[in-house]
């Protein structure tokens, strides 16, 4: 059976394909290789997985209906894992409009497309940033998340009521899965972690919103992966339990569930900032400021849920998860002992 991974050239899809290529799976990768970041980190991860014979891979755009539909038709995945996505909040506040198209209306054609073909399971992509103005620590999926504070985390919420009202629909089983924060090896340029090695090795101030106290749930991709495999093996079912005059937005009468899947162990920036430090042997020339609209003060995960069910539990420490991201960051791009070679 195939898995069909949308935004595999991205970094939790290539993590995730990679994994299940040596699960001995078969794996179409879908991506639109945009220019949201340099495509040559996309074609470099593209490039490990096409060494695999087990790996196909398309460039299509899911914003086109058609497209997707054919795609959806020639090759019939039973299993899918809907990772392609717009990313970062910041970005949002500039292009709100590259959000509704990547997020929103890919959503919905691949929606059409399960609905279509007929498959088995649809596994899709959240975030944490949908909590927005919601401060009861830690983040439940059983809480409400009605109040998002950035365009990105409105068309995340928005995918996450699309994909139960087609649960209920066609009776499609789909598993929504609220990522915190990931980070490690591969990942986009974007993500804190790299901008602030870039910056210290560079000799440059780094901006450190909320005064570096803002707390995050990091999650190391390889356990971030070990979640996404575990639920995409067993498709959702509706909550015999669930009750409409009390209802839980985690479950459903329809076979819909969400989870989180976080670190477990919040830390705040600035501890993040030290681990970097120490990684780089570099100190921080930082640039101390309040925190920036569309920015939450703190996110903690409740991960119980995916514990109890799925036996998943996080296993690597902040500590050893920024050692390995910095080691690899320092290995592509040419970097030795502190100075670029």
């Amino acid at each position: 059976m195939t898995v069909l991974i949308t935004g595999a050239a991205g970094f939790i899809g290539a993590a995730l394909a990679e994994r299940l290529l040596a699960l001995g799976e078969r794996v179409l990768g879908i991506d639109n290789l945009n220019d949201y970041y340099d495509p040559a980190l996309k074609r470099a991860r593209l490039e490990r997985l096409n060494r695999r014979p087990a790996f196909v891979f398309e460039r299509l755009d899911l914003a086109d209906a058609g497209a997707t539909a054919d795609m959806f038709r020639r090759h019939r995945p039973q299993r899918i894992a809907h990772l392609a996505a717009q990313a970062g909040v910041r970005h949002s506040l500039a292009a709100p409009h590259d959000y509704i198209d990547a997020n929103v209306t890919a959503t919905l054609n691949v929606l059409e497309a399960v609905r279509d073909v007929g498959a088995e399971h649809l596994v899709f992509a959240s975030t944490s940033s949908v909590y927005g103005a919601n401060t009861a620590m830690p983040f439940r999926a059983s809480h409400g998340a009605a109040h998002p504070l950035s365009i990105y985390a409105a068309t995340k919420k928005t995918c996450e009521m699309m994909a139960h009202a087609y649960s209920h629909l066609f009776d499609i089983a789909v598993t929504g899965l609220r990522f915190f924060t990931v980070y490690g090896p591969w990942g986009r340029p974007d993500m804190a972690l790299f901008v602030f090695a870039r910056k210290i090795l560079a000799g440059e101030p780094i901006d450190v919103f909320n005064h570096g106290e803002h707390r995050r749930d990091f999650t190391y991709i390889d356990d971030v992966v070990e979640g996404v495999v575990r639920v995409l093996n067993r498709p959702a079912a509706p909550d015999p339990h669930w009750r409409s005059d009390r209802p839980d937005p985690a479950t459903s009468s329809a076979p819909y569930r969400l989870y989180n899947i976080g670190g477990g162990t919040p830390v705040t920036l600035g501890r993040f900032i030290e681990l970097i430090e120490e990684n780089l042997g570099r100190r921080a020339v930082k640039n101390l400021l309040p925190l920036q609209p569309g920015d939450v003060p703190e996110t903690a995960a409740d991960i119980e849920p995916l514990a109890n069910e799925f036996g998943y539990r996080p296993t690597t420490p902040i500590e050893v998860g920024v050692a390995r991201a910095i080691s690899w960051y320092k290995n592509f791009h040419g970097i030795s002992g502190g100075e670029r070679s």
